[in-house]
């Protein structure tokens, strides 16, 4: 599928590790994951405390796969995150 891309877009997880992440609630003036579709590809960026992890990644049915990582802060691999 063809990269999907839409403004304002902003998720909470509590999604632990390296694996797929599990989409929670909308962050106020956001909106949600769902917005791009289901089987969307798209660009993603993950902020935990002091890790973080920018990539391109497939949403489907609230969950968002992390494919590429394109950098991050654990020298542009996954990044386990903790909580």
């Amino acid at each position: 599928m063809s990269l999907v891309l839409a403004d304002r877009v902003k998720q909470t997880t509590t999604t632990v590790g390296t694996g797929t992440i599990a989409l929670n609630g909308v962050s106020v003036g956001f909106q949600l994951f769902s917005v791009l579709g289901d089987g969307a590809t798209t660009y993603y960026t993950i902020q935990g405390d002091a890790d973080w992890e920018v990539g391109i990644g497939i949403y489907s049915s609230n969950t968002l796969t992390r494919d590429t990582v394109l950098s991050s802060s654990n020298n542009g691999s996954l990044v386990n995150f903790t909580k």
